[in-house]
Formats: C-alpha cells, structure tokens, sequence
C-alpha cells in the first residue's frame, strides 16, 4: 500500500496547525512586510536614498513624504525600505555562516563524544562564545576597517557557537534511539549516520533556531550600524539612522520613532514566527496551550 495519502494527511495537518497559529501567521505576515519592501527597493523607492535636499530638512510626515524627511532631507520611506535590504541581507547571511559552519562542528563533536576532538570543537566554540559580536566588529573593524562584510562576519562568526552547541546537544540525544541502533547494525558509518539520520531529525530545531538568531542579526547590525562599524555611508541604515537622529528627537522625534519601529515590528514578527514554528513542530508544546 502506498504511503503517499499518510504523507497528504500529514502535511493537511501541518498547514491547518500553521493557519490555526496565531503568533505564526502573525510573525509571517510582518516579516512578509519587511522583506517585500527590501525586495521592492531593489527596483524603486519614492526618492533616490543618496540625495540630499537640504532644504526640505526635518519635514513632518505628509503626502508628499508619508515619514517625513531626515536631518539631510532625505525621504525616510525610502531610506527605510533600503535599509530593511541591507538589515535583512546582513542578517541572513551572517545566519547562514553559523549554520553552514556551526552544524557540521556540532554533529561531528557529537559523533566524536567523549573523545580529543570533542572537546577540541567545544572548548573553541566556549572562546569564540566569550566574546559578543559588538566585541568580534571591534576587533575585526581595528584591522580591516568598518563595513557591511565585517559586520557580516562578526555576526556570524557569533553564530557559529550557537549552532554548534545546538547541534551537538539534539544529535546526542539521538544517538541512542532506535533508529540510530539499526542503522549501526546495518553497518552504516557514524559520519553517514550523522548525516542520513541525525541531520533530517534535528532539522526543525535549525530552522527556529534559525529564526531567532536572524532577529537577533538584525539587532546586532543595527547596534554595529549605529556606532558606525556596520553599513557605511551612502547606504542607508536603521541603525545609523537611529544614530543621525539622537540630537533631533525633541525637534522631529520622527527621525528616531519611525526607524526605531522598523527594528522593533521586525524583531517582534521574527519572534512570533519561531515562536509559532516551535509550537508547529514540537505537537506537546502545541496541545499544552489548548
């Protein structure tokens, strides 16, 4: 008999337990917001971002400029869409370098447990966790100056440790199960098991682990942008948007709100959305809030 209707009736289910995810639809459908208008300023925005127009500085929000203009009048919807490209961009790759390096580190130290090379991969992941990313920028920026790729690489050196230890803690508690038992039987390698069987299983944690730690990209690009070691002049950024408008709050207070929101609403709809996603694939955490 063939399993294709279990598979359909799995995945029906899956997508009704989405759609009935308040935090998850509702994280979608912000970071949804944020993403198109990254995506939408790769081919326009109201107003060139690398104009200045001094002359209509600090204006108010109006139809013409629905946020208003910055201390350089500068159109701040527009500067606003480019810098969720370069927040978003900052932050998924800084993500995918602490995937890409950090998984493999974690399941190989779990596949070596107990051994030299296991505590080798840890204790190396405990120095580079010693040291926060604002910390890795400053020290990166010191030698090679600042950027949007050194801060891309201080967050993901950052996320690397995370997702080691991540990996290494679920594939552990994998290597003892059933599954696990037979494929050794059958002959398989520990390095295959890890891949074949430890990874498929560990891949829902990855990806709301992922989730978070992009929220937390976008915070630490902001940070880094906003005492200037991040993306440099003239490519817009929260951040240093935040940062230009310090001195102004009393003057155009939204200089500051409005950016300020951009970070927040993106931050809040990236925790919502692995929020839901953590109730999605673990079905005892979903069934505990009914």
């Amino acid at each position: 008999m063939s399993d294709a209707p279990v598979v359909l009736e799995r995945r029906d289910n899956l997508w009704r337990a989405a759609l009935g995810s308040r935090s998850l639809v509702i994280g979608l459908a912000i970071t949804l917001v944020f993403v198109v208008a990254a995506l939408v300023s790769l081919a326009w925005t109201p107003y060139d971002v690398t104009k200045l127009a001094i002359a209509i500085k600090l204006r108010p929000p109006s139809p013409e400029h629905w946020f208003g203009t910055d201390i350089f009048g500068r159109d701040i919807l527009a500067m606003i869409m480019v810098g969720a490209r370069t927040s978003i961009a900052v932050a998924v790759i800084a993500v995918g370098i602490g995937i890409v390096l950090g998984v493999p580190l974690g399941l190989a130290a779990a596949t070596l447990r107990g051994t030299l090379g296991d505590e080798v991969i840890m204790r190396g992941n405990d120095l580079i966790f010693a040291f926060p990313a604002l910390l890795i920028a400053i020290l990166i920026t010191a030698v090679f100056g600042p950027g949007a790729v050194n801060a891309i690489i201080a967050i993901g050196i950052f996320n690397i440790p995370v997702f080691a230890r991540l990996a290494r803690g679920a594939a552990l508690s994998l290597w003892t199960r059933e599954f696990v038992m037979s494929a050794r039987v059958a002959g398989k390698g520990r390095a295959r098991i890890s891949i074949e069987h430890i990874l498929p299983n560990i891949t829902n944690l990855l990806i709301v682990q992922g989730t978070i730690q992009f929220s937390l990209g976008i915070l630490a690009e902001a940070a880094l942008s906003y005492v200037g070691l991040g993306a440099q002049p003239p490519i817009p950024s929260w951040g240093r948007m935040l940062s230009e408008a310090q001195t102004m709050i009393s003057i155009a207070p939204h200089t500051a709100i409005i950016p300020g929101l951009a970070i927040v609403l993106t931050v809040l709809g990236l925790n919502l959305m692995g929020d839901g996603l953590r109730d999605l694939f673990d079905p005892r955490l979903r069934r505990s809030r009914l």
